[in-house]
């Protein structure tokens, strides 16, 4: 059942402490993963013989959260109010329970997950199995198509037109100014987007106009089919249990939006990974949708190449700091992408 004003999903308790919600006798050891870039804490925690992961949220200590406006913890409130209880049975999401957690600078939460490390995609720069490949597109696939068309909103979920802009030049400004010294918005950011007009001049032309008014983007992609997507497919969140199911953590950037935007975002980020080329890959999830009954006649060549330039408004810097080959492809994309606008 799809949350909606009709069929409200069941809301779950979030405790009012850490306290609480570990009980006595739990064991707790900081958890090193350096595929997280964020700044957010994670400990393992032995509760009755029992091993969870503790990730730890809060606005003063990741920028990410700062960056995307997370001051309602997205993650908490999605898992709260029932959302992550509609996934398809595909998909483990991996969380058990949560709790706030304030501080003196702030309110924040914790969440409590399942152990998964051991199913994890390992960390470095090693292709994904094929057929675990096309496993995590089918799985993406059928995420959208349970939720095709879903008229069901909140006020926290990640708008579309923040979602596109807030990796833009201004986030290492913003980062400075509250005194944040994490490498990737204080530093890589700013030097990216000043390769990126260096480099590939001609597609920055395109993405800074869009970083200024996005309205024309927006516009074209919510004239295609929506869908709740997760925001962050990338190889550090994803695994798969040895019954085939995909582990797909981090519900940091949830929203209403169109499907093509995870599927970009995969290909973007998992560059290095990808067992197959770029355009395989989004037959791949085409064919996932059209096996869960989606019609993609009519929308599909519109919402990819929108999709596709949307990733340069976040990553544009990420592939200027990459290889000429690659920056090309994505240039390409941009003004291909851009034929689709609307004006």
């Amino acid at each position: 059942m799809i949350p909606s004003a009709d069929h409200p999903a069941v809301a779950r308790r979030v405790a009012p402490s850490l306290e609480e919600l570990l009980g006595d006798g739990a064991r707790r050891t900081v958890l090193r993963h350096t595929d997280g870039k964020t700044g957010a804490r994670l400990e393992r925690v032995t509760i009755d013989g029992r091993t969870f992961v503790l990730k730890y949220l809060h606005l003063a200590d990741d920028w990410a959260m700062r960056a995307t406006g997370d001051l309602g913890i997205r993650p908490v409130t999605l898992w709260r109010d029932g959302w992550l209880d509609q996934l398809p049975a595909s998909i483990d999401h991996a969380v058990v329970a949560a709790a706030w957690d304030d501080r003196p600078d702030g309110r924040g939460a914790v969440l409590l997950m399942h152990d998964v490390g051991e199913h994890l995609l390992p960390e470095g720069e090693d292709e994904i199995p094929l057929d675990q490949h096309h496993a995590f597109l089918e799985h993406m696939a059928q995420l959208h198509a349970t939720f095709w068309a879903t008229e069901a909103t909140a006020e926290y979920l990640f708008p579309l037109s923040t979602r596109l802009t807030f990796f833009g030049p201004r986030l290492g400004t913003s980062e400075r100014a509250h005194g944040g010294s994490d490498l990737v918005p204080t530093q890589l950011v700013p030097e990216g987007w000043e390769r990126f007009v260096e480099r590939a001049p001609a597609a920055a032309a395109v993405v800074t106009e869009l970083l200024d008014e996005p309205s024309p983007l927006v516009a074209g992609l919510t004239a295609t089919p929506q869908t709740l997507v997760h925001g962050d497919w990338k190889a550090g969140n994803l695994g798969s249990h040895p019954d085939g199911r995909t582990i797909l953590l981090d519900w940091a950037v949830p929203g209403i939006a169109p499907g093509c935007l995870d599927l970009a975002w995969y290909v973007c980020l998992n560059r290095a990974r990808l067992p197959e080329p770029k355009q395989a890959t989004f037959a791949a999830y085409r064919d996932g949708l059209e096996r869960c009954g989606i019609d993609t006649a009519g929308w599909w060549d519109r919402q990819l190449a929108l999709s596709l330039l949307s990733l340069m408004l976040l990553f544009g810097w990420e592939k200027a700091l990459g290889d000429a080959d690659e920056l090309a492809w994505w240039e390409e994309q941009v003004l291909a992408g851009a034929r689709w606008l609307e004006r």
